[in-house]
């Protein structure tokens, strides 16, 4: 995928700055996994990793190493049984969610930390319409009347640039295309300005033309209210145009962290030296 300037100068601009802010969210020897036949299964295994404010990491690696449950940590998802949390704090602006009460958690999900899972048809509930799906986060954590609940909405969807927001309130997920589906997820993860949004693989099965929309749309509302966001990709090509810091996960384990440009120009692990050479080589 071409670098974009826009994203180039982004990237160059807010790196220096972001390095030495504080870390909104910091994750201590996190363990995950589930309980099996063979018994239990580490999907993460002691994961270090922290992000400051305003700042975007790419949590990079293959598929099944471990990067959607470190999510689903994170946003205590993880669905029980089989799975937990073994060990591990989850430190988000003084909170250690790991050991957050439930009722707690849920005023803390989806408004203060959000999160675009990778697939919108398994996501999005069928058999409700789009403007009632978003319109439920504005009613549960801000108790707004409905005619507040729908201007909302409308401002929302006219921000991540659907077009025609009247009729896609109405409309039902299967009435969307995928990219229009995947706006519809990133509208939901902004409804409540959250101050952390996870971006789990956003561009999944969608073409290289709204890809790309999608990702400068990521990018360009992430700088307008400020947020922090951690990108999970297995693409190091998106990571480089987006992150200005990225996590190597291997085996359920954070294996090399530093920023885009070293990661690139001085890979440690052999892990990464793989990805790196796995990525497509322009001709001169």
């Amino acid at each position: 995928m071409v670098v974009s300037l826009f994203f180039l100068l982004y990237s160059i601009r807010h790196t220096a700055l972001w390095s030495i802010m504080e870390s909104i969210l910091s994750v201590s020897h996190l363990t995950t996994g589930f309980q099996t036949d063979s018994g239990f299964l580490k999907a993460v295994d002691g994961v270090d990793f922290s992000i400051g404010w305003g700042e975007t990491m790419g949590l990079v690696g293959e598929s099944g190493c471990g990067k959607s449950v470190t999510a689903l940590s994170i946003m205590r998802l993880v669905p029980s049984p089989p799975g937990r949390i073994e060990s591990g704090d989850i430190l988000f602006d003084g909170m250690n969610l790991a050991s957050l009460p439930e009722k707690q958690m849920r005023k803390i999900r989806g408004d203060r930390i959000s999160m675009i899972f990778q697939e919108p048809m398994t996501s999005l509930n069928p058999v409700y319409t789009i403007g009632d799906q978003i319109g439920e986060m504005f009613a549960f954590h801000r108790g707004l009347p409905k005619k507040e609940i729908l201007e909302a909405t409308l401002h929302l969807l006219t921000q991540v640039g659907m077009a025609a927001p009247k009729r896609v309130v109405s409309s039902y997920p299967h009435q969307l295309s995928g990219g229009q589906r995947q706006r519809v997820m990133i509208a939901m993860a902004l409804a409540l300005s959250p101050s952390l949004m996870i971006a789990d693989e956003p561009t999944t099965a969608l073409d290289v033309t709204i890809q790309a929309a999608i990702l400068e749309l990521l990018v360009s509302l992430k700088v307008e209210r400020r947020m922090s966001m951690i990108l999970i990709t297995h693409d190091l090509g998106v990571v480089s145009e987006v992150a200005q810091r990225v996590s190597v996960m291997y085996a359920g384990e954070i294996v090399e962290e530093s920023g885009v440009s070293d990661l690139f120009d001085e890979p440690l692990h052999p892990y990464t030296q793989g990805l790196i050479r796995s990525l497509p080589q322009t001709q001169d």
